[in-house]
């Protein structure tokens, strides 16, 4: 359920007045909706803003650039979002370059639930941005960008990361805590 202080182009208001709004300085862009620019910046709201592009495919979960977003890395979204399943069922969606899908299910300790919308931990958000392939340059940034927004979160995702079994990428997980001040073994 969408909040009443966001907006979406073509439900109360049209692209149109949205966008003339936006130009009087009433409204901000967030996400994939507008709200009130007065309007505090929360992880909840970043999450329900989001919400338009996995509405349509049941049990997903944001996670890595997206999920960084989400939990207050960066001050724009990312343009390549990135989602997993939450239920453990192969998650289905049309094709898009908007939206990346990863097969790997997260643990239901790795999943937080930010105003109805599936969003993996911050914790696991950190290590999968490094763990996964590098073929993004950017996650390094959103992994970085993350840890800055929480100094606590390199020795929250080293504890997390000494629970999940050992796979690629970890030693990518392991230089980046530790540099970040974490004791990651």
């Amino acid at each position: 359920m969408r909040g009443v202080f966001l907006h979406l182009p073509g439900e109360r208001l049209s692209l149109s007045e949205l966008s003339a709004a936006r130009l009087d300085g009433d409204v901000v862009e967030l996400g994939e909706a507008y709200t009130p620019a007065d309007l505090v910046e929360t992880a909840v709201l970043r999450a329900m803003s989001l919400l338009p592009l996995i509405g349509s495919i049941p049990g997903a979960a944001f996670a890595g650039m997206s999920a960084a977003w989400i939990h207050g890395a960066g001050d724009a979204p990312p343009q390549l979002h990135e989602v997993q399943s939450a239920t453990g069922r192969r998650l289905r969606a049309a094709p898009s370059r908007r939206l990346l899908v990863h097969d790997p299910v997260p643990d239901a300790e790795d999943v937080q639930h930010l105003g109805g919308v599936a969003v993996t931990t911050a914790e696991r958000t950190l290590i999968d941005l490094l763990r996964w392939p590098p073929t993004h340059p950017a996650r390094q940034d959103w992994a970085r960008l993350l840890a800055e927004s929480d100094p606590a979160l390199p020795e929250r995702a080293a504890v997390r990361l000494s629970r999940l079994p050992h796979g690629p990428g970890r030693h990518r997980v392991v230089e980046f805590l530790t540099a970040h001040g974490a004791e990651a073994a």
